[in-house]
């Protein structure tokens, strides 16, 4: 709905009750209804979200989701999205939010607003057992170090490995370094902890291969956890998100669904 063009060009003739009318106008034009929900997800972060055999979404992240929406009462639906895409997805309203294990970096805070942490988890590097190499920046000096694209471990690999000699490869998703290290294309991965585990480690492929060196959590390149990433002026989504967040935390829901996928809590600090 417009303001009258007359009523903007003379301010002077606007009493107390026809501002307060012109106000709340303004304010129903920008309202939003979130009885439903689009929900953006990169499906190829197993066991977070990925999909079964028969092609449906699966996995914490989405349990997450579907259990927050029944919260505050949306129909939620989900879109697919590449990684390297999904902020600028979630910019140019392809859909409302983005439950897909996101870390909340500073970076990212200054494109997106996110709601309070669902859980965190740590990175760490994957290197075949006997290649000499230890996690550490100098081990990997004229190494060939894979991460997946956009994300927070290609941030932290090419802030540090990079600088100590190493060559940054950068792939459009974990599945595709796993094939690459596998066959000796490269030489380690910096990956998610769990899914470094689940998608590789415990799988036959992940034989012989083993995480290197320390947990990495710089918070500089990590951030604190990982959140539900809003657009900057959708305050009320995220609003009502975090209410659903403390709601699950509290009436076991959320603990319900992380004992689906591990057996370790990793909610963190």
């Amino acid at each position: 709905m417009r303001i009258p063009r007359a009523l903007l060009a003379r301010p002077a003739l606007c009493l107390a009750a026809s501002c307060f009318a012109l106000m709340a106008v303004a304010g129903a034009a920008q309202a939003r209804d979130w009885s439903a929900v689009r929900i953006g997800v990169d499906a190829t972060y197993k066991p977070f979200t990925f999909k079964t055999p028969d092609g449906q979404l699966t996995g914490f992240d989405v349990d997450i989701a579907k259990a927050l929406c029944v919260e505050i009462k949306a129909k939620c639906s989900f879109v697919e999205s590449s990684w390297e895409g999904i902020i600028p997805g979630l910019r140019a309203n392809k859909f409302d939010a983005i439950i897909s294990s996101m870390s909340m970096t500073a970076e990212r805070r200054k494109a997106v607003d996110f709601t309070d942490k669902y859980y965190e988890t740590p990175t760490l590097i994957i290197a075949k057992v006997g290649s000499g190499i230890d996690g550490s920046p100098a081990s990997l000096k004229g190494k060939r170090v894979g991460a997946a694209k956009a994300t927070v471990q290609e941030t932290y690999a090419k802030g540090e490995l990079a600088k100590a000699g190493a060559t940054v490869v950068s792939f459009d998703s974990s599945q595709q370094e796993y094939l690459d290290l596998k066959s000796g294309r490269i030489d380690a991965v910096v990956v998610d902890k769990f899914d470094g585990k689940g998608g590789f480690l415990d799988t036959p492929e992940g034989k012989g291969y083993a995480f290197v060196g320390p947990e990495l959590t710089d918070e500089r390149y990590f951030g604190k956890g990982a959140g539900i990433a809003i657009r900057k002026e959708d305050t009320e989504l995220r609003d009502r998100f975090n209410t659903a967040l403390k709601t699950i935390r509290a009436n076991g829901t959320w603990k319900q669904i992380a004992a689906k996928y591990f057996d370790f809590d990793i909610y963190g600090k």
